[in-house]
């Protein structure tokens, strides 16, 4: 399973593991979490509207619905059959309960975001799941390197 957030390194996550299922024949399924957990956050600290918050949560599934569809074409332009998934909640949580829902054996991951504290650190969404996930984890680096193994499969 990838994990795809919208950012530039879960894109590259995105294209690295699907050479490794071209690779290997594996399932490879994408997964994007909707975060309503900070959206219920900026709720209670009163950032937010309860109508503000409707329309940010039907933005945000917008935004799911648009980069699972580029997912889908980076797979098929390369021959492969990819299996999109989203869900709602506590975005490390919902990666913990995918791979325990799907038996994946692998998660992978864009290169994590640089932690300035402590704080950041637990924060950092991505990398509680990386720490909590009953499975073997993959970091995704070198965004060239991975756009050309990418552009080299027929």
């Amino acid at each position: 399973m990838v994990y795809v957030d919208g950012t530039e390194q879960s894109i590259t996550a995105v294209q690295y593991a699907i050479c490794l299922a071209s690779f290997s024949g594996a399932e490879l399924i994408a997964h994007y979490v909707i975060n309503t957990r900070a959206m219920e956050d900026l709720l209670r600290a009163r950032i937010f509207l309860k109508d503000e918050q409707e329309d940010y949560e039907h933005d945000m599934e917008s935004d799911a619905e648009r980069y699972l569809n580029h997912v889908n074409e980076l797979a098929v332009k390369k021959g492969l059959s990819i299996i999109t998934r989203r869900s709602k909640g506590n975005v490390h949580k919902e990666i913990v309960n995918a791979i325990k829902e799907e038996d994946v054996d692998l998660l992978v991951i864009g290169e994590l975001s640089r932690i300035r504290s402590r704080r950041d650190e637990f924060y950092d969404e991505a990398e509680r799941a990386m720490r909590t996930v009953p499975c073997s984890v993959l970091i995704v680096k070198d965004e060239d390197r991975v756009w050309e193994m990418y552009e080299s499969l027929s």
